[in-house]
């Protein structure tokens, strides 16, 4: 595999700022209903993250929680070993809410699917709104986001990893692509 820097810590503030900025801009009119959730592990932090700004430019205290899909996943009866469930955490109430879903990167939509089914269990939301910091292309679902960091598109069998100074201890993005790409 092959290997390629495609964002580094001032490409990812930066991208967190825009996303920010383009929430903020396209819920003014919903600002007091709305709530953020991080698909664990790396959207939580990324939602604390547009929190912490949210507050920092406008004095918004949103509620914020996080999701793990592990027993959502449609692959779950497949896998071999059984992956660990962490735990959910939405302590708030859903309904009615305009729910931003925050996630590292956006490949196929499974993940934002299972998400979705996650945030449905807890109740019945007004909308449901995408932030993701990389889409990578590559669809196996129609899910589309409302807010993206960096779009590239890359083959089917290329990934993306995204590193974060709360659990890595530095902020980049890095494409790994099959040798010879």
């Amino acid at each position: 595999m092959g290997s390629k820097q495609i964002m580094n810590e001032t490409d990812m503030k930066n991208s967190l700022k825009r996303i920010t900025s383009e929430i903020l801009e396209c819920n003014q009119n919903n600002l007091s209903a709305l709530a953020l959730i991080g698909v664990k592990t790396r959207g939580e932090y990324l939602a604390k993250r547009i929190s912490h700004l949210l507050k920092k430019w406008e004095k918004l205290d949103l509620p914020v929680g996080s999701v793990d899909i592990t027993l959502y996943r449609d692959d779950f009866r497949e896998v071999v070993e059984l992956p660990v469930a962490q735990a959910t955490e939405i302590m708030f109430p859903v309904r009615g809410k305009h729910i931003i879903l925050i996630d590292d990167v956006l490949f196929t939509g499974r993940t934002v699917r299972a998400a979705i089914d996650v945030i449905i269990d807890f109740g019945r939301p007004k909308t449901i709104q995408l932030a993701v910091l990389v889409d990578i292309g590559n669809r196996e679902f129609p899910i589309c986001p409302n807010y993206v960091g960096k779009s590239i598109q890359v083959e089917k069998s290329s990934f993306v990893e995204v590193k974060l100074k709360e659990i890595d201890g530095e902020d980049k993005v890095i494409l790994f692509t099959p040798e010879g790409k």
